[in-house]
C-alpha cells in the first residue's frame, strides 16, 4: 500500500507502493512480516505497509499453514483496515532537509466545537475517544488524546526484551545515512492517528461517566489524590522534593537473533542516580499507561511519531531523543503523575521479574478512565452545579482560544523557517557573488587607482555570503526551541476537548437526576452523590489548570528570552560584519 525503503544491512526489503509480492513468513514478529518480490529478492517488510490480496479461496500464504494464516490475518484485520482507509503520507520527514516542521504544513484546519456541541456527547470522555466525533484535530499532528500505538511494527511480544541473545553499540558507530533514509516519510503517524478501542480497559468498559456518578458506593482506594485550596484556588499537592530524568546515550540494539535492530535509551532519574533502560515502545506502554489512567483528568500529550525507516539515522535518533526528553521532563514536574505506582515503576525497576510484574499490575489496575476521580479528595466544601459549568466553559474557551494562538505562531514560525533556509540565505548569496563579480569588472580597467576600492567590493561580497551562512543556520539557534515549546503545548491542548467532554457529560447526567428521581429511577441520596462528585471533578479541573497555567507562565517566559536574546544576537553579529567590510 506504500513504499518502504529498506535499512541497509538489516535484513529488509524494498517495496513500492502497488507492487505485489509473495509473504514467505507471516510472522516474524514485531509487526514485520517477510516477503518475496517477482525478482526473488527476500527481506522484511512492515506489515502495515501491505494489505492481504484474496486469492479465491486459495491459501494467501506459500507457507500454506492455514491456521497460522488465519491467526495471522486475524490479527492484522484491524491494523489493515485502518491502513486502507488512511492516505499514505510520504512528506513527513523528521531531521531531514531545510525545514523539519515540513510534517505540519499539510495539517487541517482543528475543529474545536462549541461548548454546546461538547455537551451532546454526554458519556465523557471514553465514549468520545472510542467513536468517530466531528470533534477531530489536526491530522498531521495526531490527536494527543488518541493513543498512537504500540504501532504494529513495535507490538511485539515484551517478553522478547529480554530472552535470546542481543548486541548493543553505539549508534554513531554502525549508523549512517542511506539513501532511502530521505524517503522516511513513509511513517504510519504521519498518515493518520489510531484511536485505540478503549473498552478493552477497566474504568471504559462501563458508559461513560456514570461509572463514576452512579456508583452506589465507591469503594477506597489505597492511592489517594488530595486536592488543596492554594492563593490561586485549587491546586495538587506538590512532592517536597521534585526530580527529572535524563534520557541519553542511545545505542543499538538486536535481537531476534540480529534479524531487528532497535534504539534503546538510558534513563536517568535525578533523584536515585540509577540507570535504566527503555526502547521507544516501552515508552509507548507508559504512555498508553498514563492516558488510560488519568486521561479523563490530566493532559497527557504523546509522543513523538513513530517511525519505521530512517530510524537509525543519527538526525532522527537525536531529534527524537531531544523530544523524549522534553516528555519525561514534563511527567516529572506533573506532581499527580510523577508520584504514581506506574511512572514509579518505570524509571525504577531493578529487574526482569519485577518490570514485568509492575507492568501486569499497572495493566489490570481498575482505578483508570472516570474511576479515577474516586481517588481524589478536594478539601473543600462543595461546589454547587452553576459554578461547576461556569468553570468548566471557562477552561475550554481559554484552551481552544490558545490552540489558535498556538497553531498561528506554528505556522508562522514553519514559513519563516522555511524562508531562512531557502530563498532569503540564496538572495545574500547572490548579491555577495554580484559584487564580487563586479570587482572582478573593475580590476580589469587596468586603471592604478582603484584597488582599494576593488577589495573593499570584493570584501562586501564575501561577507554577504558569511551572511547568508548566519541567516541560513540561526532558526537552530532561537526559532526551534520557540516552535519544540508550542508544539509541546499543541499536544497539551489537544487533551482538553475530552477532558471538557467527559466534564460537560457528567453535568449534563446532574442536570437530568431531577427526571430521574421523578421516576424512581435513583434516590434522593444517589443525585446527592452525584452533586458531590461532579464537584470533586471540577476542583481536579481547576487543580489541573493551576498546574497548567504555571508551567505555561514560567515555558513561554524562558523560551521567548531565549528567542529574544539570540535573535538579538544575531543582528549584532550582522552589523558587525556590515562594518568590517565598510571602505
Amino acid at each position: 500500500m506504500y513504499d518502504f525503503a529498506a535499512e541497509p544491512g538489516n535484513n529488509e526489503l524494498t517495496v513500492n507502493e502497488g507492487e505485489i509480492i509473495t509473504i514467505t513468513n507471516p510472522d516474524v514478529g514485531g509487526g514485520w512480516l517477510e516477503g518475496r518480490n517477482i525478482k526473488g529478492e527476500r527481506g522484511l517488510v512492515p506489515t502495515d505497509y501491505v494489505e492481504i490480496l484474496p486469492s479465491d479461496g486459495k491459501d494467501q500464504f506459500s507457507c500454506g499453514n492455514s491456521v497460522a494464516d488465519q491467526a495471522f490475518l486475524d490479527s492484522l484485520s484491524a491494523s489493515t483496515a485502518r491502513a486502507s482507509s488512511s492516505a499514505a503520507s510520504n512528506n513527513h520527514q523528521v531531521g531531514s532537509g531545510n525545514d523539519p516542521w515540513s510534517a505540519w504544513s499539510a495539517s487541517k484546519s482543528g475543529n474545536w466545537e462549541s461548548s454546546e456541541g461538547w455537551g451532546a456527547q454526554p458519556e465523557g470522555a471514553g465514549a468520545q475517544r472510542s467513536t468517530n466525533t466531528p470533534n477531530n484535530w489536526d491530522t498531521a499532528f495526531g490527536h494527543p488524546q488518541a493513543y498512537q500505538g504500540p504501532a504494529t511494527g513495535d507490538d511485539d511480544d515484551w517478553d522478547e526484551d529480554w530472552d535470546g541473545p542481543k548486541s548493543s553499540s553505539y549508534f554513531k558507530d554502525s549508523e549512517s545515512a542511506d539513501a532511502g533514509g530521505s524517503q522516511r516519510g513513509n511513517s504510519r503517524a504521519s498518515s493518520s492517528s489510531m484511536k485505540i478501542p478503549l473498552n478493552k480497559f477497566p474504568g471504559f468498559a462501563k458508559p461513560g461517566t456514570e461509572q463514576y456518578l452512579l456508583a452506589k458506593q465507591l469503594a477506597k482506594p489505597k492511592e489517594k489524590i488530595p486536592i488543596i485550596v492554594g492563593d490561586y484556588g485549587p491546586m495538587w499537592v506538590y512532592p517536597t522534593s521534585t526530580f527529572d530524568c535524563v534520557v541519553a546515550d542511545p545505542r543499538k540494539g538486536s535481537k531476534m537473533y540480529g534479524l531487528k535492530s532497535y534504539i534503546e535509551y538510558q534513563l536517568t532519574p535525578t533523584n536515585t542516580n540509577r540507570s535504566v533502560n527503555h526502547r521507544y515502545k516501552h515508552f509507548d506502554w507508559l504512555y498508553e499507561r498514563l492516558l488510560v489512567k488519568f486521561g479523563s483528568a490530566i493532559p497527557i500529550p504523546s509522543l513523538p511519531d513513530k517511525q519505521v525507516t530512517g530510524r537509525f539515522e543519527e538526525e532522527f535518533i537525536k531529534m527524537r531523543m531531544e523530544r523524549l526528553q522534553a516528555w519525561m521532563t514534563r511527567m516529572c514536574r506533573h506532581p499527580v503523575i510523577s508520584e504514581s505506582e506506574v511512572f514509579q515503576q518505570f524509571l525504577n525497576f531493578r529487574d526482569e521479574k519485577e518490570w514485568k510484574t509492575g507492568k501486569r499490575k499497572a495493566e489490570k489496575d481498575e482505578l483508570a478512565g472516570v474511576m479515577i476521580f474516586s481517588t481524589m479528595e478536594p478539601e473543600a466544601p462543595d461546589l454547587d452545579l452553576v459554578e461547576i459549568e461556569q468553570k468548566c466553559e471557562a477552561v475550554g474557551k481559554f484552551t481552544k482560544a490558545m490552540d489558535d494562538g498556538v497553531k498561528e505562531l506554528l505556522t508562522v514560525g514553519q514559513e519563516h523557517w522555511k524562508r531562512c533556509t531557502g530563498p532569503l540565505p540564496k538572495e545574500y548569496q547572490k548579491i555577495g557573488k554580484a559584487l564580487q563579480s563586479l570587482a572582478t569588472v573593475f580590476s580589469s580597467s587596468g586603471y592604478q587607482g582603484e584597488t582599494d576600492l576593488n577589495d573593499a567590493i570584493t570584501e562586501a561580497g564575501k561577507t554577504y555570503e558569511e551572511i547568508a551562512s548566519l541567516v541560513a543556520e540561526q532558526p537552530k539557534k532561537d526559532l526551534h526551541f520557540l516552535m519544540e515549546c508550542n508544539h509541546e503545548y499543541k499536544g497539551f491542548l489537544g487533551c482538553f476537548p475530552d477532558i471538557i467532554g467527559t466534564h460537560k457529560g457528567a453535568i449534563e447526567k446532574v442536570k437530568e437526576s431531577d427526571k430521574l428521581v421523578a421516576t424512581s429511577k435513583i434516590t434522593p441520596q444517589d443525585k446527592q452523590n452525584m452533586v458531590k462528585r461532579v464537584s470533586t471533578m471540577s476542583y481536579a479541573l481547576q487543580a489541573e489548570m493551576n498546574h497548567f497555567h504555571s508551567n505555561r507562565i514560567y515555558d513561554y517566559n524562558s523560551v521567548i528570552r531565549l528567542y529574544l536574546e539570540q535573535q538579538v544576537q544575531f543582528y549584532e553579529t550582522k552589523i558587525m560584519q556590515g562594518k568590517l567590510s565598510e571602505f
